[in-house]
């Protein structure tokens, strides 16, 4: 049986979420959902990436968690525009969140636009933010079967970017596995193994992004 009042605010968030999508496309920026457990790796990514692609990218961030503006001053010092959004305890962000934090941001010139949302694989998913596309983060520290656990989350995505893998000799991560199980439920998703504190593998998902911006044009 549906539940009216679930249905009802995810009707009101996609009608923002699609205000938010017309914004974005009349301006040309890419916009990316970061999706992850907490600790995965988020923050540390998009760390790397402000600071490698800099020269190439005018690149801005809405963070979003529970409580703390951490990741939000770690995201700043690498020069590029952020904002954070606390959600007193909500486990998602949502397109009324986004739409609000945009006033703290000067998006003239914005090539890309981070969304770094809760960690949680789960509420995430549901709230479509207006973006072009979610990334979800798995890290090898987590078990292998999280994309059989939480498929929607693959599913939805575009990429997948597998994080931490300078640890692969110190924990039992089975990365074929893992891999298997992303692809079963989406078997378009790019894959990316990376490691945010080595730099390996981070050229890929960063040739990645230069071809989702480059395919991304003004409205």
């Amino acid at each position: 049986m549906e539940i009216p009042v679930i249905r009802n605010v995810l009707e009101a968030n996609d009608k923002m979420a699609a205000q938010l999508r017309g914004l974005f496309a009349a301006r040309g920026i890419l916009v990316l959902n970061l999706i992850s457990s907490p600790g995965a790796g988020k923050t540390s990514l998009l760390e790397r990436t402000l600071t490698d692609l800099a020269p190439e990218f005018r690149m801005a961030v809405i963070e979003g968690d529970l409580q703390t503006d951490n990741d939000a001053r770690r995201v700043a010092a690498s020069g590029a525009q952020a904002v954070q959004i606390n959600t007193e305890g909500g486990c998602h962000l949502d397109g009324n969140m986004v739409m609000q934090a945009l006033g703290a941001l000067n998006l003239d010139g914005v090539d890309i636009l981070f969304i770094e949302n809760v960690g949680n694989l789960v509420c995430p998913v549901e709230f479509d933010c207006g973006e072009d596309a979610k990334v979800a983060l798995l890290s090898v520290t987590e078990g292998d079967d999280k994309p059989e656990k939480y498929p929607l989350l693959f599913n939805l995505a575009q990429a997948m970017v597998l994080n931490k893998v300078d640890l692969l000799p110190y924990v039992d991560f089975d990365v074929q596995r893992a891999e298997k199980f992303a692809t079963m439920a989406n078997e378009n998703l790019g894959v990316f193994e990376v490691s945010c504190r080595t730099g390996e593998g981070l050229e890929g998902w960063y040739n990645w992004l230069r071809a989702r911006r480059a395919a991304k044009k003004p409205a």
